[in-house]
């Protein structure tokens, strides 16, 4: 049950925010009364908080098994940006955002883990891409990887980029050339061009 009232919960919460869904949309969503999702998540904030965290466990699973497919580096990640995208239903109503805005200790409770996460994915993906010949040598791939973790981090802020004016998926992917063409070597640059015209 409780799993249950995770995956409706999410699934409203990226389509339509964390501010506008309240427990008894999520009740009515699912047939069920307010009080048996009390019983599991006594308050909106606990549920918001575990609802996050089931999130990015689904976005970290669905990496993972990009990882495990060896793809080379610059292809690996447009493929983890097209799953994740698929993951937050193309963050439509601006999770993150609203996140930061109306519950600002969760959301930093998720950037703390994020960070971790994420940190080690970009970390590998760098050596990799510079083992492989994708990437420069002389990069400092811990530099890169802060400098690519907020970039993509501040694409979530509405007030910079206002999603009636940027779509998020379009948006991912500036930022995913704009990252590639600042590291990568002349057969990097190749394969970025040979992935942007598909």
């Amino acid at each position: 049950m409780k799993e249950k009232i995770l995956h409706k919960a999410s699934e409203m919460f990226l389509n339509l925010g964390f501010k506008s869904v309240t427990m008894d949309d999520i009740a009515s969503e699912l047939g069920m009364s307010k009080k048996t999702i009390y019983s599991h998540f006594p308050t909106k904030l606990k549920l918001v908080q575990s609802t996050t965290f089931f999130v990015l466990d689904n976005v970290n699973e669905a990496i993972c098994s990009i990882l495990s497919a060896d793809l080379n580096p610059i292809k690996e990640v447009f493929t983890i940006k097209s799953i994740v995208n698929n993951q937050l239903k193309n963050e439509k109503s601006s999770p993150h955002y609203q996140l930061q805005k109306y519950y600002p200790k969760i959301f930093k409770q998720l950037k703390d883990k994020q960070f971790e996460s994420v940190n080690e994915c970009v970390i590998n993906n760098l050596k990799r891409g510079i083992d492989q010949g994708y990437y420069r040598e002389e990069i400092n791939i811990d530099l890169i990887t802060r400098f690519y973790f907020s970039g993509n981090m501040s694409l979530t802020n509405n007030d910079i980029f206002p999603l009636n004016t940027y779509g998020m998926s379009e948006l991912k992917d500036a930022y995913l050339e704009y990252h590639i063409r600042a590291i990568a070597t002349e057969k990097g640059l190749q394969t970025l061009i040979k992935i942007l015209k598909k």
